[in-house]
């Protein structure tokens, strides 16, 4: 065994570790979850995943990994015409405000080869055990023509030192685990799942996340500049 093939083994062993915690740690996050973004990072992101977001009226969509459904939310507003949302949380999946609702592995769905015009997922990916099958099995339910539009974790903020985490209601913090996908590393699993990078954003602390909060000037001056979040948007030919 090489050291790469060693590491990409311990890599695929930790996510199946860190998938069961992570279950356990949305359903707990669930009950003070609300279906909007809710903090300055996630309001930063969804600008940017709405600005790579193509007209998506009349089309069926896809919130992958949607936990209380916001961005179903706006795909309805904005005149999709068949929403579902798609989540492994059963306590997430319960607070999403939406008409269809489907429990199941974002890696391993249970929809029809060629099932949805538009596939949305929110800083999700980093918790697929596996980059690669997670792109083929989206790539697989959309249809030709279609868009996947997508964020994630910028890697450099985990090797600086950031970390995803909550706090419960009884004041207990929470440390999500999420493996780190590079660009390079999206672009090159997007071609084996025979689809196209159309287009891709980096937000940076400073920059695209601006707004102020409590706190906010020590943590723009301990970090600026870095990359917080990838947002991407493939095509399928």
């Amino acid at each position: 065994m090489t050291a790469a093939t060693a590491s990409q083994a311990r890599n695929a062993k930790d996510a199946a570790v860190s998938a069961f915690a992570n279950i356990e740690a949305y359903d707990l996050w669930a009950n003070s979850y609300p279906p909007l973004p809710h903090n300055p990072l996630m309001r930063a992101e969804q600008a940017a995943l709405l600005g790579l977001l193509p007209e998506v009226r009349g089309c069926r969509a896809l919130d992958l990994a949607c936990g209380s459904g916001r961005y179903a939310l706006l795909l309805q507003e904005r005149g999709a015409r068949c929403v579902v949302g798609c989540d492994l949380s059963a306590g997430m999946l319960a607070r999403a405000p939406l008409a269809h609702r489907v429990r199941a592995d974002m890696s391993r769905l249970p929809f029809a080869a060629a099932s949805f015009d538009i596939v949305v997922c929110g800083l999700a990916v980093g918790h697929a055990a596996d980059l690669d099958v997670w792109m083929t099995e989206v790539a697989r339910v959309l249809a030709p023509g279609g868009a996947l539009v997508y964020s994630d974790f910028h890697p450099d903020a985990a090797r600086a030192g950031m970390t995803r985490s909550f706090t419960d209601a009884a004041g207990q913090r929470h440390e999500l685990q999420h493996a780190l996908h590079d660009l390079e590393a999206h672009i090159a699993a997007a071609w084996r799942a025979g689809l196209a990078l159309d287009a891709s954003r980096e937000l940076h602390v400073g920059k695209e996340l601006n707004e102020p909060f409590s706190g906010s000037e020590a943590f723009y001056a301990r970090w600026d500049g870095l990359a917080v979040v990838l947002a991407l948007r493939l095509i399928k030919p």
